[in-house]
């Protein structure tokens, strides 16, 4: 089925229905929600019942950052921050050693176990390597469980913080299997680069972002939220120019605004939690129709095993 101007809007509210519908009897097996979202895009897609044509990596990296901004700005608006102050070493040390550590263990263990070169199995290592925000804060959110020992924040901190570890392992192993002369060493600067300057950008955009919601007098309440999303944007996109993570950026500040006073901040705060759960449909929906069943089938072996020794040695090893 090709997509077109007529017909998308009837597509996109149907695959909502069904992935909200989908996800609301996933408490019964207890199989956490996104893993529906995703079936039911493989579903829909060229290769299933669906049959809608669509195989745009573009369009998905697009849907996939748009969606992860709102996801990430609205964990953070949500993380009390004297429940977090505890954790802060331990949640930094997890997002950025721990990722390390279990993208190498990944990386040597599909090297050995299907001869893959080593620097192709580092890759596929380091892109693995790091906690999904999405589906952290939707477990959590979404089950009633008791964590103790500060727990649960650490585990928000840590997947909420873990992007530029692991998008700086990506980026230089990808530069590694291009160049395999090129060293590891030379990309260094750049990693710090991106936190530097994530942190800092995230911290003074969110003063300015507080000054700005606080003192503008908007006509009606329903524009805060609009304002908010613009201003998660800019933080976003303007990080991202100069040089820093606008993940980083994004989370840090919604950190830093959810525990300052806010005009409206409860109706931002709501907007901002439907979003999410909107976004995380969304997002997992179009993965799911970039999945071609066809191409799974061959390499599902490999790919369960790799899965299974990331869950319960390399993951666990390296916290």
């Amino acid at each position: 089925m090709e997509l077109s101007i007529e017909n998308i809007l009837l597509i996109g509210s149907a695959l909502l229905i069904i992935s909200i519908l989908a996800g609301k009897s996933s408490y019964k097996f207890g199989v956490p929600t996104l893993v529906f979202f995703v079936l039911v895009g493989v579903l829909a897609g060229s290769e299933g019942i669906g049959g809608i044509d669509f195989d745009n990596p573009r369009i998905a990296q697009f849907v996939g950052v748009v969606a992860l901004n709102f996801i990430l700005f609205s964990g953070g608006l949500d993380t009390h921050w004297p429940t977090v102050r505890p954790v802060l070493w331990k949640g930094a040390g997890l997002s950025s050693a721990g990722v390390l550590l279990t993208a190498m263990a990944v990386g040597y263990f599909v090297h050995w176990i299907s001869g893959m070169g080593i620097l192709e199995s580092l890759l596929l290592g380091a892109i693995v390597s790091s906690t999904d925000a999405a589906a952290v804060f939707s477990i959590l959110r979404s089950k009633n469980i008791a964590l103790k020992r500060n727990l649960r924040p650490l585990l928000e901190l840590e997947s909420g913080s873990n992007d530029p570890m692991a998008y700086f392992l990506t980026i230089a192993f990808t530069a590694l299997v291009m160049a395999p002369d090129a060293g590891v060493v030379s990309l260094i600067p750049f990693f710090i680069q991106q936190v530097v300057i994530g942190v800092i950008a995230g911290y003074g955009l969110a003063v300015i972002t507080r000054f700005f919601i606080n003192k503008i007098r908007l006509d009606f309440e329903g524009l805060y939220p609009v304002l908010a999303v613009g201003q998660m944007f800019m933080v976003f996109s303007l990080t991202d120019f100069i040089g820093g993570n606008g993940f980083l950026a994004v989370y840090l500040c919604a950190v830093y605004l959810g525990n300052q006073e806010l005009i409206h901040k409860k109706t931002i705060m709501r907007f901002f939690d439907g979003m999410a759960w909107l976004m995380q449909i969304v997002m997992f929906l179009t993965l799911g129709l970039l999945v071609f069943p066809s191409q799974v089938l061959p390499v599902i072996g490999l790919g369960l095993l790799v899965s299974a020794f990331l869950m319960f040695v390399a993951r666990p090893l390296a916290v």
